[in-house]
């Protein structure tokens, strides 16, 4: 398994939000709703997750409440793709 740094994970959510000609902002603290970050661009992200690092990744749905911001969702991930 390949991690990923918070970094990269970053570059790949600012690839998802492009291509829905979104931005992704430079603040950790932005809140998903408000930049248009929906549950199917973080689908998008952790299929794109899982292909870097040749993982599938497990989480449950409780996790995924908790998360409102970039930086939740880029501290979730990188968590979860930790060896």
């Amino acid at each position: 398994m390949t991690e990923l740094s918070r970094a990269r994970i970053r570059d790949l959510m600012g690839q998802v939000l492009a291509n829905q000609g979104k931005v992704l902002p430079d603040d950790d603290g932005a809140d998903l709703r408000e930049i248009g970050f929906r549950s199917l661009d973080f689908s998008e992200l952790a299929l794109r997750v899982e292909d870097e690092t040749d993982e599938e990744l497990n989480f449950d749905a409780a996790g995924l409440r908790r998360i409102a911001t970039v930086g939740d969702v880029l501290d979730f991930l990188a968590d979860l793709a930790r060896p």
